[in-house]
């Protein structure tokens, strides 16, 4: 039996390293995509050395910048024959308006626009696999997404909070429709929630917004450590009872309910035809 090779975006900190760590131990080979060569090169080698496994490879990649993200999928395409499995889970939250040096919003950029581009430009390698495997990370924060996140160009009106829940709720609707997509090519795509997590999500904003985060997790007894976060993740990856699956939308290794507006076909239809238009993929890829 071949050994399964799984990619793993944001993996340098947090849920994706705890997700790398548990897949390492479990033989996977590994694709780490990190920002910051320094930090991918040190997870690497920590990896390596706690479990054994030497197959983990990585490519710095900035998931905000659509260019970046097709020139590293073109050398994951020049390096490998076949992925089986694909976790979607680096993101940022930016409270304060912020377009890419390619004039997209930050957060539709990182959250959602990067991971639609890499996901689609990888397509082939997943179908090469005998049962490929997608795992999009959203957040509970999908419930108060209002719809199909936009270009926001202008900072008047903006609302990081909202735009972050929109991409988390992008997320969801880009599970959904990629899963309808896939049936028929033994492709299967989900959607988790990991939960709260202690990890330095959102400290980009300065100290005192992070601190909040975290204390009001901690006041609902809710905050999770990064292993107990990648759980789902690792059982979606890995387990031989999520054979089949798709479509679904998982929370406490169990399936959930996604908020009312993400079953909304034309809200899926709409988003993906939005996201293609701006990240320059071809409506029929698939």
């Amino acid at each position: 039996m071949k050994r399964q090779i799984c990619l793993i975006t944001g993996a340098t900190s947090g849920i994706g390293k705890a997700t790398a760590l548990a897949l390492a131990k479990r033989n996977y080979e590994l694709i780490i995509i990190g920002r910051i060569k320094e930090k991918a090169i040190k997870v690497c080698e920590e990896i390596k050395k706690r479990t054994g496994n030497e197959n983990v490879n990585y490519y710095v990649c900035d998931l905000s910048l659509l260019q970046d993200v097709r020139d590293t999928a073109n050398r994951i395409k020049t390096d490998y024959d076949r992925l089986d499995i694909m976790v979607n889970n680096a993101g940022a939250k930016f409270l304060r308006h912020q377009l890419t040096k390619e004039g997209i919003e930050f957060t539709l950029a990182t959250n959602h626009l990067g991971h639609f581009v890499l996901t689609l430009s990888l397509i082939e390698l997943l179908k090469r696999s005998q049962s490929a495997r997608i795992i999009n990370v959203s957040s509970g924060a999908h419930s108060a997404g209002d719809g199909v996140i936009e270009n926001v160009l202008a900072s008047y009106g903006y609302d990081g909070r909202n735009q972050y829940s929109n991409s988390k709720l992008a997320n969801v609707l880009f599970t959904y429709a990629l899963a309808d997509k896939l049936k028929d090519r033994g492709i299967v795509a989900n959607a988790v929630n990991p939960g709260g997590v202690a990890t330095n999500f959102s400290r980009n904003n300065g100290l005192w917004h992070w601190t909040k985060h975290r204390i009001s997790y901690i006041m609902k007894r809710e905050l999770l450590t990064p292993e107990q976060g990648a759980e789902t993740i690792v059982f979606l990856a890995s387990s031989k009872d999520a054979n089949g699956i798709t479509g679904k939308y998982f929370g406490e290794m169990n399936e959930k309910r996604s908020s009312d507006i993400s079953y909304d076909k034309d809200l899926q239809n709409r988003m993906w035809e939005f996201s293609a238009k701006l990240g320059g993929i071809d409506l029929d890829v698939l």
